[in-house]
C-alpha cells in the first residue's frame, strides 16, 4: 500500500485500540475499589503504615485533584488489561501483512509466552514492592512519620510491574529473533559480557536506591537470557545441519563442488584466447 493508506490504516487500528480501552475503564469504575485494596495491600503490611493510630493503613493526598487522579489511573490500568485480547488484535492485523508464513506462525506462540513473562514479572515486582519499601524505609532516621500520597506510591507501583514485566519479555524477543534469521548464537556469545553488564546496570537504574529490587530484577534476567542463548545455540546446530550454507558469514566464501556436475566440465570449455 501507499505511504497514506499505510497511516490511515494505523489510524484506524489505534481508533478501535482506544475504543477497546475505554471500555475497559468502564468495567475498571466498577472494580475499583476491590483492585486498590489489592494495589496498597504491600504498603499496609509495613508497620509504617500504621504509625498513627496503629490500625489504620494510612495513604495520604495533598491536591484537590489527586484521589480523582488515582482513580483514574486504576481505570485505565485495568481497562488495558481487561482489553488486551482486543488491541493485540488491532496491533497483529496491521503487522501481519508484512509477515510470511513462517514468522506468523512464531507470532501464535511469542504472543502467550509473552503475557505469561510479563505477568511473572509483574507479580514479582508486586511481591518485591513490600520487600524493598520496608528497606527504604530502614534508612528513616528516629521520631520521624511515614506520610505516603496515593499517588506517589500507586506511580511506583506502576513502575516497578512495567519495569520487571517488560524485562521479563525481552530474552523471549531475543528468541524470537533468532528464529527469524536476524539474531546468531554467535552475535550473543561475542556480546555476552557487554549485555550481562547492560543487565545490571538497567536493574540499577530503574529501581529504587536499593540492592533487593536491583538484584530481583537482574538475576531472573540474567537467567532468562541465559536460557535464550541456550535456546539459540541449539536452534542454530540445527539450522546448520539442515542447511550448511545457512550460517555463512557475509564475508565467507561458500564451499564448491568437488566434482562438477555432468555437462558443466570445466576442461570440456575451450580456453579462451
Amino acid at each position: 500500500m501507499p505511504l497514506m493508506e499505510h497511516l490511515r490504516e494505523l489510524r484506524n487500528r489505534l481508533v478501535k485500540s482506544m475504543i477497546f480501552i475505554a471500555l475497559g475503564a468502564v468495567v475498571g469504575y466498577f472494580v475499583y475499589e476491590p483492585v486498590w485494596e489489592l494495589l496498597k495491600a504491600p504498603y499496609c503490611a509495613l508497620p509504617e503504615a500504621r504509625e498513627i493510630d496503629g490500625e489504620t493503613c494510612n495513604l495520604i493526598f495533598t491536591g484537590v485533584f489527586d484521589s480523582f487522579v488515582l482513580a483514574f489511573k486504576i481505570w485505565v490500568i485495568i481497562g488495558v488489561l481487561v482489553s488486551s485480547p482486543f488491541w493485540l488484535y488491532q496491533v497483529w492485523a496491521f503487522v501481519a501483512p508484512a509477515l510470511h508464513g513462517k514468522e506468523k506462525r512464531y507470532t501464535y506462540y511469542f504472543l502467550p509466552t509473552a503475557v505469561v513473562l510479563f505477568t511473572l514479572g509483574a507479580g514479582l515486582a508486586y511481591y518485591i514492592t513490600g520487600l524493598a519499601m520496608e528497606v527504604l524505609f530502614g534508612f528513616a532516621p528516629e521520631g520521624t512519620l511515614a506520610m505516603i500520597t496515593i499517588t506517589s506510591y500507586l506511580d511506583y507501583m506502576i513502575l516497578m510491574m512495567l519495569v520487571f514485566g517488560i524485562g521479563f519479555v525481552t530474552p523471549l524477543i531475543v528468541v524470537l529473533l533468532n528464529l527469524m534469521g536476524v539474531v546468531s548464537h554467535a552475535a550473543l556469545a561475542k556480546s555476552r559480557r557487554v549485555i550481562l553488564f547492560g543487565i545490571c546496570v538497567l536493574a540499577a537504574v530503574v529501581t529504587p536506591a536499593e540492592p533487593l529490587s536491583m538484584l530481583a530484577l537482574a538475576i531472573p534476567l540474567i537467567l532468562l537470557f541465559e536460557l535464550a542463548e541456550l535456546f539459540c545455540f541449539i536452534n542454530d546446530r540445527i539450522r546448520r545441519r539442515n542447511d550448511p550454507l545457512a550460517e555463512l558469514g557475509d564475508d565467507e566464501i561458500s564451499p564448491l563442488e568437488e566434482e562438477p556436475e555432468d555437462g558443466n566440465d570445466a576442461s570440456r570449455v575451450p580456453p579462451k584466447h
